[in-house]
């Protein structure tokens, strides 16, 4: 398992690679899941996308998965035709991603990669629909909130046993090959896991 170390500032095209395989991985899982409808709530969807947000702050750092969510969100509200949800989205994934990338920066492993995502997913849909209030001028769409912050939590376990998964099964060379140059995340087997 990888054991997360502070992240280097530069970019190496091994580093840009794996953030390109990962822009590519989160934009297509976005393209499929705005295929399905919204789950309970108008535009409630499970953010599958999200997996490859937290996964590149965990590998990469908090400026690649920044870089992440501008790509995805604004490729992705280009791709579906909705550019009107890009305020929505884009604000909601930098909120997640920088309390993400706090949290595994100063508070990871005392608690888990779950409990990170899970955080992150409640704060994204929070954020979600205040700026959705603000910006319609529809203040009873906060009684939306209480459901909101159950499918963040539903969300954010989904997605983190995703990543949780990911960190465990595939297999350390992989992650090697495109962090080696980079030399910050330390490649060992955590026993504990």
């Amino acid at each position: 398992m990888l054991q997360h170390k502070p992240k280097t500032r530069y970019f190496s095209a091994k580093r840009v690679a794996l953030l390109g395989i990962l822009c590519a991985m989160g934009l297509i899982m976005f393209m499929v899941e705005s295929l399905f409808p919204p789950l309970f709530l108008p535009g409630a969807k499970m953010g599958l996308s999200n997996i490859f947000s937290l996964l590149t702050v965990y590998l990469l750092g908090p400026v690649d998965a920044l870089v992440l969510i501008v790509v995805r969100t604004t490729l992705g509200s280009m791709f579906t035709g909705n550019m009107s949800t890009l305020m929505y989205s884009l604000t909601a994934g930098v909120v997640s991603v920088v309390v993400s990338s706090v949290l595994v920066e100063f508070v990871y492993p005392k608690i888990s990669i779950v409990s990170i995502s899970v955080v992150s997913a409640l704060l994204h849909n929070i954020t979600q629909n205040v700026v959705f209030c603000l910006v319609s001028d529809t203040p009873e769409m906060f009684s939306y909130m209480p459901w909101l912050a159950l499918v963040g939590v539903v969300a954010g376990i989904i997605v983190g046993f995703a990543v949780w998964f990911i960190l465990k099964t595939v297999p350390l060379r992989v992650f090697a090959n495109f962090l080696t140059d980079v030399s910050t995340p330390k490649l060992a087997e955590n026993p504990n896991d």
